[in-house]
């Protein structure tokens, strides 16, 4: 399946159904007067976020969306069917965005959010509504009230707890692979990632998504490499794993270059928590991964992680501070403070 993070689709609720002009005729009736019923509401455009989809690509395909019109009413004062309501069914993490990009109109952030984007027309009134003391056979109705209608864009950002970000080639798709049953990528040449990948890391009777992103070059921002148009997925992370390849030339210059794209494309990016994990250390001795290890703490300023993806080094240590960022399960319990062990931590 084709990964599509952002589509412009065509929406139209229903025009509401005009009213009748009937006149009731029946045998020994007389001055049966007017019966005319009222129109039918035309339909809602709704979106619903559900469950197991992760892309837009049906969104390319289908781009024109257009709910039923209501009927018309009838004699008898009978009152039209209403349109069905067109339910768009859409990713968890999707934004509704108007046509310019500036404003965001709707925002879907659980399984089973529904929302009315657009209302349908209501039915016109049937001439017998128009009855009055003075106008007893009123011929006049109502046409039916309009429908609303709009460009508007869908943007998806995936929702995830841990954000992996870094330089191409950092060893983002082996460590997701090696800590989630995902199945990225990984090759001897940048960009192997060109789309975003969701795993479920199950650690120590805890489960929380990471979210793996294309690589980062300098001048992204400014749209170099693949740029930072996938930099919306990890929004929403509560923390960002960053990893720096141990085996380039300067482990603070890679540092420092995804950091400044992270200030530059904003959304509050360069401020969230982050855990720095110094990677591919398996083809490394002690005394230089200490060096580098030293070197790329002063750069960032955070506690640096020794890691190898590849070798499995690291890994469970990386994944207790992803834990400890990401804060404890919704419903769960804090542990007293009082007797609480502390753990010891080694880097290799």
């Amino acid at each position: 399946m084709h990964f599509l993070d952002q589509a412009k689709i065509f929406v139209r609720s229903g025009t509401g159904g005009p009213g009748a002009v009937s006149f009731r005729r029946e045998k020994f009736i007389e001055y049966g007067g007017p019966d005319g019923g009222n129109g039918g509401k035309g339909g809602d455009i709704v979106f619903e976020a559900v469950a197991g989809l992760n892309t837009l690509i049906d969104f390319r395909y289908t781009q024109h969306f257009r709910a039923p019109r209501g009927q018309g009413g009838s004699g008898s004062n009978r009152t039209g069917g209403g349109g069905e309501d067109l339910v768009i069914k859409v990713p968890v993490g999707t934004q509704i965005l108007s046509e310019d990009k500036e404003e965001v109109l709707l925002d879907f952030t659980k399984v089973g959010q529904r929302e009315v984007f657009l209302r349908g027309g209501d039915g016109g009134r049937g001439n017998a509504s128009y009855k009055t003391s003075t106008n007893r056979a009123p011929r006049q109705h109502g046409t039916g009230w309009p429908c609303e209608e709009a460009w508007v864009w869908l943007r998806l950002k995936l929702l995830a707890d841990a954000g992996l970000v870094g330089l191409p080639n950092a060893g983002k798709s082996t460590f997701i692979n090696a800590v989630t049953n995902a199945q990225a990528k990984v090759g001897e040449y940048a960009f192997t990632t060109t789309r975003p990948q969701l795993g479920v890391v199950r650690h120590k009777s805890r489960e929380f998504v990471i979210a793996d992103i294309p690589g980062l070059i300098e001048g992204a921002a400014d749209g170099a490499g693949i740029g930072d148009r996938f930099l919306g997925h990890i929004e929403r992370c509560r923390v960002l794993l960053h990893l720096v390849d141990a085996n380039g030339d300067d482990v603070a210059e890679s540092y420092r270059i995804v950091r400044e794209e992270l200030e530059a494309y904003g959304a509050g990016l360069a401020d969230k928590p982050q855990v720095v994990a110094l990677n591919k250390i398996d083809t490394l001795d002690d005394e230089l991964i200490a060096a580098l290890s030293a070197e790329l703490e002063e750069a960032s300023g955070s506690p640096v992680i020794p890691l190898s993806g590849a070798a499995g080094t690291g890994v469970d240590w990386v994944l207790d501070s992803l834990i400890e960022a990401i804060g404890p399960a919704p419903g769960a319990v804090a542990p007293d403070d009082e007797g609480e062990d502390v753990m010891e931590w080694s880097p290799l």
